[in-house]
């Protein structure tokens, strides 16, 4: 059955103003038009609807009987069709995925928590761990917002660069390296390495940048976060890369010393990742909008 929607509107405001006339005036259409759809809506309700009663048209019993629920279902429809663009953030419940890289977490997510709680007392926040395998939860809803330094590949997935940060050398307090007045690239890949992933790859860009130098490095042992990996660095003489910004509250909390990386790479960014579903959602855009600001306090845009 075809049905045309503009019909439960125009059956609205018939029943609501009782004439042909008012209800026209009330959708700003002209009187013939109306009439046209009157009589629309009487060959598919098999109804009259409204009838002449002297000067005045009367509803019939079933117009009286569905009135209601004419009415009801017409602004179902527009809530459907033109949702509220409204957002009150006083009483916003909902709850937000969120798979970002540790160290992200550590950084941003302390500050975006804040900003969601002092806006949004009902909203709830899921930090999940990274997946040590590439996973769908984006396209399929089951994650909102994923932040790290990997650009997505899908179509629909929206992503912004909202930073970036470049890597240092991080060394317990009196290493060797501490000591010499340039680290050079021969030093430090002569030195012995803990490797950060959380797919225990034991190279990365490091060491295509030692090899355009002829060199290379020996990685005794990777790490699935840079938390991790700094505890290896604590009593040992091994050496750890990782983000500037991953240093800023950790390295003195574990007496480490940062140090300059004799490399040439270029900055590692920091993607905002998203469903293009989410891309007109109020909430959804909030968010995206407290999760922008707590993550440029990890890098310079």
């Amino acid at each position: 059955m075809q049905l045309d929607l503009n019909l439960l509107a125009a059956l609205d405001a018939l029943l609501e103003e009782g004439s042909v006339a008012g209800a026209a005036g009330r959708l700003h259409v002209t009187a013939p038009a109306m009439s046209r759809s009157l009589g629309r809506i009487r060959r598919t309700t098999g109804d009259q609807i409204l009838v002449r009663t002297g000067r005045t048209m009367t509803p019939t019993p079933y117009a009286i009987a569905v009135r209601k629920q004419v009415h009801e279902l017409l602004h179902q429809v527009q809530g459907v069709l033109a949702p509220s663009r409204e957002l009150d953030l006083a009483t916003l419940e909902r709850t937000f995925t969120l798979r970002w890289h540790d160290s992200l977490v550590a950084l941003s997510g302390p500050a975006l928590l804040s900003a969601v709680r002092e806006q949004a007392p009902g909203v709830r926040l899921r930090f999940l761990a990274e997946s040590s395998l590439d996973t769908p939860e984006l396209a399929r809803g089951e994650v909102d917002l994923e932040a790290n330094a990997n650009p997505p590949t899908a179509p629909d997935i929206r992503a912004e660069s909202v930073g970036e940060t470049h890597l240092v050398i991080v060394v317990r307090q009196g290493h060797p390296l501490t000591r010499v007045k340039t680290i050079t690239a021969k030093r430090y890949a002569a030195a012995e390495h803990v490797a950060v992933s959380r797919r225990g790859n034991l190279s990365n860009a490091l060491d295509d940048a030692l090899a355009r130098l002829g060199l290379t490095r020996r990685v005794v042992a990777t790490a699935p976060t840079e938390a991790a990996a700094l505890e290896f660095a604590r009593d040992s003489a091994l050496l750890i890369c990782v983000p500037e910004a991953t240093t800023r509250s950790a390295v003195g909390d574990l007496g480490l010393a940062v140090l300059p990386l004799p490399l040439e790479l270029p900055s590692a960014p920091i993607y905002l990742s998203w469903h293009q579903r989410y891309d007109s959602d109020p909430a959804h855009a909030w968010l995206r909008g407290l999760a922008r600001t707590a993550l440029a306090t990890c890098g310079t845009p």
